[in-house]
């Protein structure tokens, strides 16, 4: 059950995730999401048949204890934003911040709302859990993760050049990271998450 409920509030974060980039790049000019169908809440648009349902379902059923899924990304093109300089690391940034903005609401029901009970409180806890690894994951400068088009913008061109030939590989590095340094950004997920809601990770 808990596992089903895990899934659920994963796919869910990620879309919201994804929302945030389109939305921003809306905002800054560039309608491709829109025009395209995936500036929108509707789940139906956003999900990766293999990412949302059979990888998360297989994880879960392998008894592994970990549970990972992704939405498809929400496409945007970065020559239609109306800044150049630093547009793409604003719509990079947009998706950790919807991911804070949800960690931040349920953290709240926690603080301050009384007597949710055991299994209310573990529920809520998952949920901003989930969306502070998100949010801190997806902000690890490793190309093609959110990060690292934060860190490209305060590059010199060249520099960025280099940067993101890199990318090419950037699935495998991130697999790397995921297997031998998760455990580095670990003591900032369980700090956060201490810090919202008052209580220390399960």
């Amino acid at each position: 059950m808990i596992y089903i409920f895990e899934i659920i509030v994963l796919v869910f974060s990620a879309i919201i995730h994804e929302y945030m980039h389109g939305f921003v790049a809306d905002r800054l000019g560039d309608n491709t999401a829109k025009s395209l169908g995936r500036l929108t809440l509707n789940p139906i648009p956003h999900i990766d048949l293999f990412g949302s349902i059979i990888l998360p379902l297989l994880m879960v059923f392998s008894g592994t204890g970990l549970v990972f899924a992704w939405a498809k990304p929400v496409p945007f093109n970065p020559y239609n934003l109306r800044d150049q300089r630093f547009g793409v690391a604003k719509v990079a940034l947009a998706g950790p911040l919807g991911n804070l903005i949800l960690a931040l609401m349920f953290a709240a029901v926690l603080r301050f709302v009384p007597n949710l009970g055991e299994y209310m409180t573990i529920f809520l806890g998952i949920i901003v859990y989930i969306n502070l690894i998100l949010m801190v994951f997806n902000l690890v400068p490793i190309p093609p993760l959110d990060g690292s088009k934060v860190l490209a913008a305060f590059l010199p061109p060249k520099l960025q050049l280099r940067f993101f030939a890199i990318e090419r590989y950037g699935m495998f590095l991130v697999l790397l990271f995921v297997m031998f340094g998760y455990n580095i950004i670990t003591p900032v997920i369980s700090g956060l998450f201490h810090l919202l809601t008052g209580y220390n990770l399960f």
